[in-house]
């Protein structure tokens, strides 16, 4: 497994990251024994970088990566753990919140739920407007000196928060979205986050499973999957981002790997070495398809082909839906 480490302050980390979100049914009922299955595989393949967030089903998915990591030696891994998101008793989100006491509060929780004494990359996961940044992360590191969290994450937040929270402590790496299908990180995000030495690591990669390969047009969202309700995935826009994938996929049949392998390796490529694709995988099955992504290295004729047929904003439809846009540091 290659490795690469998250900016000029953070951890050495493997080369693609396991998103533990789908384990805890975001994308409707998941198999729990074959969600642990798969971050076994995971750790056996090499990687060490896993996130999650303490609002994935309520407790849910960090209750069940404490089982899946249960007996392995704690260095040999690192937790990536989101916080502040407010939910609901019918999972409805409430908004964020940032304040200093709830950050400690957020990571007490987190800390018993996984079992574990401290959380490596530790992430609000969305700016609370209430709450100036400054205060939020002056908490996240009053945890760093205690020892209870190893390095500062920032998550979906503009070039403009990222300065002000890096002035307050080194941020290690930003999580934001970044695929094909979302590009609007590379105007501001990407330059800035390489000015201070900051990583990044890209989820949405597959822009949840639509730029899979896997994805047809007569198949919708089962009960519980959260993609019933993305733009990008209502009739109307679901035919004409599919039509992009079938350009992707005469791409990647030339090249020998699959539409899945050639979308990872895609991000991977678009940095030198301050880029970490996180991947949703929650089967051993689609572990294994992303795994090879690494070694699908992309010649500049290549990566040229691939801008021709998904240009930047070619995808139809918001990343999400229109009531969490405005909560975004960047767009589509």
């Amino acid at each position: 497994m290659q490795t690469r480490t998250l900016g000029s302050t953070g951890p050495a980390v493997s080369a693609l990251g396991l998103g533990a979100m789908g384990m805890s049914g975001a994308y409707g009922a998941a198999d729990r024994t074959e969600s642990i299955a798969t971050v076994h595989a995971a750790l056996e393949a090499g990687v060490t970088l896993i996130d999650t967030g303490d609002f994935y089903a309520m407790g849910h998915n960090e209750l069940l990566l404490a089982e899946a990591l249960d007996g392995r030696d704690r260095d040999s891994y690192q937790l990536s753990v989101k916080f502040g998101q407010l939910r609901g008793p019918g999972r409805e989100f409430g908004g964020q919140d940032g304040r200093p006491e709830a950050v400690k509060n957020f990571l007490a929780h987190s800390l018993t739920r996984l079992g574990t004494d401290h959380i490596d990359i530790y992430r609000p996961a969305r700016l609370d407007p209430a709450v100036p940044i400054e205060e939020t992360v002056g908490a996240i590191k009053e945890m760093i000196d205690a020892g209870h969290v190893r390095h500062l994450g920032l998550s979906e937040v503009d070039a403009a928060t990222i300065r002000r929270a890096h002035a307050v402590h080194p941020v290690a790496d930003l999580q934001i979205e970044y695929s094909l299908l979302s590009r609007a990180v590379e105007a501001d995000i990407l330059p800035t986050l390489r000015e201070l030495g900051i990583g990044l690591t890209a989820y949405g990669v597959l822009g949840r499973g639509l730029i899979s390969g896997h994805w047809s047009v007569d198949r919708t969202a089962g009960a519980g999957d959260g993609r019933a309700f993305s733009p990008r995935f209502s009739s109307g826009n679901v035919e004409h981002n599919l039509a992009l994938v079938e350009a992707l996929r005469r791409v990647a049949d030339v090249k020998g790997c699959t539409v899945a392998q050639l979308a990872i390796a895609w991000v991977a490529a678009q940095g030198g070495d301050d880029i970490v694709p996180l991947v949703g995988a929650r089967t051993r099955e689609r572990l294994a398809e992303a795994l090879p992504a690494l070694e699908v290295n992309l010649t500049a004729d290549e990566l040229a082909e691939i801008e021709k047929v998904v240009p930047p904003g070619a995808a139809r439809g918001d990343r999400y839906p229109s009531a969490f846009m405005a909560g975004l540091g960047v767009g589509n």
